[in-house]
């Protein structure tokens, strides 16, 4: 007889999946960075994802006119994701997936920031400790464990870059709570993607004429795929999955996996192993972690 499953250790399955799905769009986006402009590829990536979530929308009757109401918050969702995006394929140009999956990982940091300013949400003392661990590991790999990088402040144009689409990014949570009048996540998503593929085609349609699609290597096509079907899709569905099984702050946890899980993308993709220095930093989000999941009380 095998122990039965319980549905938290389900929604931490899932979490785990989600995280791992995450990192592949580093290390894949790395690949493809160089051969086609952000703003390009995210907005096909919008389109094809806007599209499909869009009509999963239509067909289960998520889209009334209660949803349709005051459609800036979709908009102005939508304007934060895709700032978000476009800096991170910018970043991945001239810095190592490791790196950006470590910038990162100072989102539940900014998170926390934005939650407090704009909802009051109070961080626990345990949460605290995890994540100024998780901080200091992070910026252990961003400056690539070089104590004169630390003291100089030198951080690399794609680390700065994606740093400003994670503050986007941040403050994209706690919006999506306010904004939210009831609407299923299914359509709130959908208004979300759908808008972005919007402000996509407008901002990047000089970079989406100019590209010549019949030349693109057959990296740019599988990371387009990948990205819209597996790092949008499949990982919302992952993500709401965990989020009714498990508390915010387990899930929010599992952001400190995604450098583990790009070092491993990148040594299946046969891109080597960071300096062995870098690695503690990995360790130290790794700790962080394990002490967001660690049960606050015991009940």
């Amino acid at each position: 007889m095998y122990p039965a499953v319980t549905e938290a250790v389900k929604g931490h399955l899932a979490m785990l999946c989600f995280s791992a799905l995450v990192a592949g769009s580093f290390s894949l986006g790395s690949m493809a960075a160089p051969f086609i402009a952000p703003e390009a590829l995210n907005a096909v990536r919008f389109v094809i994802a806007g599209t499909g979530m869009g009509l999963a929308a239509w067909l289960t009757g998520s889209v009334t006119r209660k949803a349709l109401e005051a459609p800036w918050r979709y908009v102005l969702l939508a304007a934060l994701f895709v700032f978000y995006f476009v800096a991170m394929f910018e970043g991945l140009k001239t810095a190592a997936p490791v790196s950006m999956a470590a910038v990162f990982t100072l989102n539940p940091i900014l998170a926390g920031i934005f939650g407090w300013l704009l909802m009051r949400q109070i961080t626990t003392p345990r949460m605290a400790v995890a994540l100024a661990i998780g901080g200091v590991g992070a910026l252990w790999v961003i400056f690539r464990a070089d104590w004169s990088a630390l003291r100089a402040f030198e951080i690399g144009r794609g680390e700065a870059v994606y740093f400003w689409g994670c503050i986007a990014h941040a403050l994209y949570a706690p919006l999506l709570r306010k904004f939210n009048r009831g609407e299923g996540a299914l359509m709130f998503n959908a208004g979300v993607l759908v808008s972005g593929a919007g402000l996509l085609l407008i901002y990047g349609g000089p970079a989406l004429l100019q590209t010549d699609w019949m030349a693109l290597p057959g990296i740019v096509w599988l990371t387009i795929l990948y990205t819209a079907c597996v790092a949008t899709a499949l990982t919302f569905t992952l993500l709401r999955y965990g989020s009714l099984r498990l508390p915010a702050a387990k899930v929010m946890a599992y952001t400190y996996l995604t450098p583990s899980w790009v070092l491993i993308w990148e040594i299946a993709l046969g891109h080597g192993v960071p300096d062995g220095l870098v690695l503690i930093g990995v360790t130290m989000t790794v700790l962080a972690l394990v002490l967001l999941l660690k049960d606050e009380e015991r009940v």
